[in-house]
């Protein structure tokens, strides 16, 4: 059997399905799994040894110049490698417009959620045959019942297993007894103090572990070096997706911002405090094997304070 997962974005999301890949490769050990998902995050279902193999998907770049000819062709170029196999079920986990109209570019029946269950009730018609999976359940959960549920195997009680490998560490290394801080937002509105990262820097530093201080923009990579210049860390080069998770595969805690590594980090099972400034962690909070915590909500950022009370509860097991 040979299916294809459609999950494309966001980064955090992408994370969020990777569980249900572990549960097809328990409970269905002979299904071949393929994965379409946008190219920023190809990276991330390459981690799975279950997913046999990765299809890039620019739809984010390409909607903006679809009439370009180059936009054509690569769309096109897509679509033939999409129908270069025949799936026995074609998997959205998305549950968007978008993710049907490129889940019918493939060979295979198009399954997902049903009406009540859809973040967009209009992609739901597209589907051969659909499941009711509660919208109040995290959204690992809701991805590990849809599975569940077009697959044919029971729900599995075990918790959930992100089941992925970091990669190698690339030229550059992080420290071998390292933290990892996240201070990267989509909007200002989602920042957390400087002040505020470089405190909690100094304290990892008084437990012996070296900040590591991400950055993804010119902007970020600014405010990195302000944090890190205060609290005695280290800034890293431009890091891809892959490098980025091989740092965070071997830290031993993260710090981070309501940002897709801050998830990547957690499943692979490194210590995770979420800090959540602009909106409530809600149904897609920090998880993971490991310590983890999603603090903050709507209209509420957390305070220095708090987040250096959950800091504490994790380094305890390290002080032993």
């Amino acid at each position: 059997m040979k299916i294809l997962i459609v999950k494309t974005s966001s980064m955090g999301d992408v994370v969020h399905a990777l569980p249900a890949v572990s549960d097809i490769r328990r409970l269905r050990p002979g299904v071949v799994v393929d994965w379409l998902v946008e190219a920023p995050f190809a990276a991330i279902p390459r981690l799975h040894p279950a997913v046999r193999r990765v299809l890039p998907l620019s739809w984010r770049k390409w909607r903006k110049s679809l009439l370009q000819r180059e936009t054509r062709a690569a769309m096109t170029r897509l679509r033939d490698e999409l129908r270069s196999e025949t799936y026995d079920l074609v998997l959205d986990l998305q549950g968007l417009l978008k993710s049907v109209m490129w889940g019918l570019q493939a060979r295979g029946p198009l399954v997902g959620y049903d009406r009540a269950s859809i973040r967009e009730p209009m992609a739901a018609l597209c589907y051969q045959r659909t499941a009711a999976v509660s919208r109040e359940l995290h959204a690992v959960e809701r991805c590990r019942r849809l599975t569940a549920a077009h697959l044919g195997y029971p729900l599995p009680a075990e918790r959930p297993v992100f089941g992925i490998q970091a990669p190698p560490p690339g030229e550059w290394r992080a420290p071998v007894l390292g933290a990892v801080l996240i201070p990267c937002a989509s909007r200002p509105e989602k920042l957390w103090p400087e002040a505020h990262w470089i405190a909690i820097g100094q304290r990892l530093v008084q437990a012996r572990l070296k900040p590591v201080v991400l950055w993804g923009s010119d902007e970020e990579r600014a405010r990195a070096e302000r944090i890190a210049a205060g609290c005695d860390g280290l800034v890293p080069p431009f890091l891809s997706v892959s490098e980025t998770a091989a740092v965070l595969g071997q830290a031993r805690q993260i710090v981070g911002l309501d940002t897709g590594f801050s998830h990547l980090g957690a499943a692979f099972g490194a210590p995770t405090i979420g800090i959540y400034c602009d909106h409530a962690p809600g149904l897609a909070g920090i998880t993971g094997p490991g310590r983890v915590a999603s603090l903050g909500a709507k209209g509420e950022v957390p305070s220095l304070e708090a987040v250096q009370a959950q800091l504490e509860q994790h380094l305890t097991p390290l002080r032993r």
